[in-house]
């Protein structure tokens, strides 16, 4: 019994040191998971904080660029507001002034009345007629010199002058009306697209800024995003890139510097083949290959909403077309016609009058000196050749059709109210209105206050002041008008 008592308690404790064991082994299996634990939740806790953080500076800048641009319209407004007082003021300071001015004209006129009579010694009426046969004879004296003036250059420069009317009649050419519009906004799925343009911290849009020098504006305006620069090349290469970017969905510096680059590359292209085009079309021939590809960059140019591309095609077949008419070289005439306006190709990257830069292409690309001078003068008053006159005339023409160019209403607004500002300024004239687009302006003039003769003065001289201090397309016809009613009533 003894030896079996003894071999029970070894057994025993063996049992006990192997839960001892097997417990602390649990305890440290344990330890080992609450530490991976608490890690995993400090990585946690850390990775809340940064998106939280992250979110917090995106909110930030959204709020900062609303109170930027609050702060602006507040600002824009302030001005515009001490601006219609300062006018009012100028404007009320100004109506005194000319109320002062006719009353002292009025004196002024009443005493001369009174002097003339007085030293004369004839009546009213006799020196009326007095006057009156002075002016006519002094308008026969004028007209006839005119008359004769104009016989003596018609005879000196008949063939000229013949070739010029020729040319004036064919103005009447129809062609149709080619007007384009351009855009600087990129359409976006959603809004959230804005927020991964942006990048973070901005990276993205400033390297897409960057890469194309353009300004891209991203506002609250909704599915909306802008691009700002005065190079049109260059903002089209950031519009075509930043549509990839957004079909594709990859947006990030690495991606967008790809992007860019292969957009480059097929405007280029792009830019080549219209220069060929135009070429083909305008029927030019023996141009160097690079002053073709800097005719393509027209294609992204609009003057006044017409493609500046397209409407040198048309200068150079109407030229063409013009020159075949009346004997002129049709080569010079249709070459000048294409290039008359390849300046403009280069107008951001040099300074200066597009016709001086251009003349200076032609120039440098060894152009034929008579293409060379209808680019250099298609905008000047004397012409040294009939192909830069034909040129210009073609120009004219193809800006003048109803529809190829477009004005903002801010501008047409402003060049009626200018009309018909010079109108009202003579004496006498008691409305004006402009209409049929600025083309025409009808005055009307007190009856009392002038008559007849006085309204044909009084169109001579308006027109004179309309073409000293107003730029304008075509011509304007300028109608006076006087009316006087008698009514009387039977009863």
């Amino acid at each position: 019994m003894g030896i079996f008592s003894f071999l029970a308690d070894r057994a025993g404790y063996g049992r006990v040191k192997d839960a001892k064991a097997l417990a602390e082994q649990l305890k440290a299996e344990g330890e080992e998971q609450k530490r991976s634990l608490i890690l995993e939740a400090r990585e946690e806790s850390q990775k809340m904080r940064e998106s939280a953080e992250a979110e917090l500076r995106e909110r930030r800048q959204e709020l900062q660029q609303q109170e930027r641009r609050f702060t602006q319209r507040e600002e824009s407004l302030e001005r515009k507001m001490q601006s219609l007082e300062d006018d009012e003021k100028q404007l009320s300071e100004r109506s005194k002034g000319i109320e002062a001015a006719k009353e002292e004209a009025e004196r002024l006129k009443e005493q001369q009345l009174i002097q003339l009579h007085s030293l004369a010694g004839v009546t009213p009426s006799e020196a009326k007629e007095i006057v009156l046969k002075k002016a006519d004879d002094e308008a026969q004296y004028e007209l006839a010199l005119r008359y004769r003036e104009v016989e003596r250059q018609m005879i000196e420069n008949v063939d000229q002058k013949a070739r010029k009317v020729v040319t004036l009649a064919i103005h009447r050419l129809a062609t149709d009306v080619v007007s384009e519009h351009t855009t600087s906004q990129v359409s976006l799925p959603n809004d959230e697209m804005k927020g991964r343009l942006i990048g973070r911290e901005g990276r993205n849009i400033r390297a897409l800024e960057a890469l194309t020098g353009v300004d891209v504006i991203i506002d609250d305006t909704p599915g909306v995003v802008t691009i700002s620069c005065f190079d049109p090349i260059r903002r089209e290469t950031a519009r075509l890139a930043l549509e990839n970017l957004i079909k594709d969905g990859r947006i990030h510096p690495a991606r967008i510097e790809d992007v860019v680059e292969k957009v480059q590359e097929e405007m280029d292209e792009t830019i080549k083949s219209e220069g060929e085009r135009a070429v083909f079309d305008a029927g030019v021939r023996g141009l160097d290959p690079d002053l073709v590809k800097l005719l393509g960059r027209l294609r992204y140019r609009y003057s006044y909403g017409e493609n500046v591309l397209r409407h040198s095609v048309e200068v150079s077949l109407i030229a063409g077309m013009l020159a075949s008419e009346i004997g002129a070289n049709v080569q010079v005439a249709k070459a000048g016609g294409l290039l008359h306006d390849i300046g403009k190709a280069m107008t951001h990257e040099v300074d200066g009058p597009h016709a001086e830069i251009g003349a200076d292409i032609a120039k440098k690309f060894g152009i034929h000196p008579e293409v060379h001078r209808a680019i250099m003068e298609h905008h000047d008053e004397e012409r040294g050749s009939i192909e830069a006159f034909l040129v210009a005339s073609a120009d004219a023409i193809s800006a003048a059709r109803p529809g190829a160019r477009r004005e903002t209403v801010e501008h047409y607004a402003k060049r009626l109210a200018e009309l018909e500002s010079v109108a009202t300024s003579f004496e006498g004239v008691s409305k004006a209105f402009a209409i049929q687009a600025g083309r025409e302006v009808r005055i009307m003039v007190k009856p009392d206050a002038m008559d007849d003769i006085a309204c044909t003065t009084l169109a001579r001289d308006i027109v004179r002041k309309i073409e000293e201090d107003l730029i304008f397309p075509g011509q304007i016809k300028v109608n006076v008008i006087r009316e006087s009613r008698s009514v009387e009533y039977a009863r």
